[in-house]
């Protein structure tokens, strides 16, 4: 007995998102975003913003250390050490508190500017599947987790390669040190410090860029949906097809129903002959005649045949009918170009029922 796998007459997903499928998956709180572009910004902020504060750094550090140094050895006892600990708490926290500051406000702006604002708590309610442990094992070892670990060790490898780089120019710089002052020391290893964070964030950066065009591109591409799912969600989200256009006709039905019913109080119909009808309507104190009904083939003929039944008078002019059928639609005022041959029409219509 042979098994047949059913998987391979499942249909592929080959079509793209609908909008309407990004908005679910939006409010459901899920997007694409890379936390490495986040991460990396953050902390280029932080290198930045440490190196323009680094005097108020010193500033500190030389506060605690001098009042330290100054403080009577026989007064430091345990009442010495912590009042020199909440000097150091209060002095580092002030700084420690603009740190992370810094951080909030960039890692709020980087990850608006990759998905917006979202609030969903979706997130937040608990799944049961979560608990799952034969699902947690194969998370564990699936393709995501895979590709995440050889990014990690690529990102880990090229950071480094970069920082070496940074630093091995600096060996001689390094090597002279014993020659430098205290204080000189102390500013070229911080610049030193500065330079390989400043290169190794910016390494980061790109890097964080690359990954936010590849979770961009998986996000797309997990969401991808068969035919039939698009076919489904156009009759969920528009109706069915054969709805829709039974709809359609009714309205098509309901639209001549009111055309046919003005046809008995228009002036003139003209027509080509048969072909086309448009009925005319013209009263004085509507300004300029209006066209109340058009057709062509049956309904024409329809148009034709209630305005003979109501003695509206039926004109036959193939090139008048033709123009305000192309240019003219129902309700509106006839086009300005054909006034003259419309006033011709009437005026021979009221000559004819003895008006003038």
């Amino acid at each position: 007995m042979r098994f047949i796998d059913l998987q391979l007459f499942a249909e592929e997903k080959t079509e793209e998102a609908t909008p309407h499928r990004l908005q679910e998956v939006r409010r459901k709180g899920q997007a694409a975003r890379s936390n490495d572009l986040s991460a990396s910004l953050v902390l280029l902020a932080l290198v930045l913003f440490i190196y323009w504060r680094r005097e108020s750094f010193w500033v500190v550090t030389w506060r605690i250390l001098s009042t330290f140094l100054s403080f009577p050895r026989q007064e430091l006892d345990a009442d010495g050490l912590i009042a020199l600990f909440y000097l150091a708490l209060f002095e580092t926290g002030k700084l420690l508190l603009l740190l992370f500051g810094v951080a909030a406000v960039v890692g709020l702006a980087a990850n608006w500017a990759q998905v917006g604002f979202i609030f969903s708590t979706e997130n937040l309610m608990p799944r049961l599947e979560n608990l799952n442990p034969i699902k947690g094992f194969q998370r564990l070892f699936s393709r995501r987790s895979l590709v995440e670990l050889g990014k990690s060790l690529a990102k880990v490898l090229i950071i480094g390669v970069v920082v070496w780089q940074v630093v091995r120019a600096k060996f001689q710089k390094l090597f002279l040190a014993p020659e430098m002052g205290l204080v000189q020391v102390a500013q070229e290893m911080a610049r030193i410090i500065f330079e390989v964070a400043l290169g190794a964030m910016a390494v980061y950066l790109v890097l964080g860029a690359l990954d936010f065009v590849f979770q961009r591109r998986e996000f797309l591409r997990a969401l991808r949906m068969t035919r039939e799912e698009v076919k489904e969600e156009l009759k969920q989200t528009e109706g069915d097809p054969l709805v829709r256009s039974r709809l359609r006709e009714k309205q098509r039905k309901l639209a001549r129903h009111r055309m046919m019913h003005a046809v008995p109080q228009a002036t003139v119909v003209i027509t080509n002959p048969v072909h086309l009808a448009v009925a005319l309507r013209y009263r004085e104190e509507e300004g300029a005649p209006r066209v109340v009904a058009k057709g062509a083939g049956s309904i024409a003929l329809r148009i034709i045949q209630v305005a003979r039944e109501h003695r509206v008078p039926v004109i036959q002019n193939p090139p008048v009918a033709q123009a305000l059928y192309r240019k003219a639609e129902i309700g509106e005022e006839i086009p300005v170009e054909l006034y003259q041959a419309v006033a011709e029409i009437l005026a021979y219509i009221y000559r004819i029922q003895g008006h003038w």
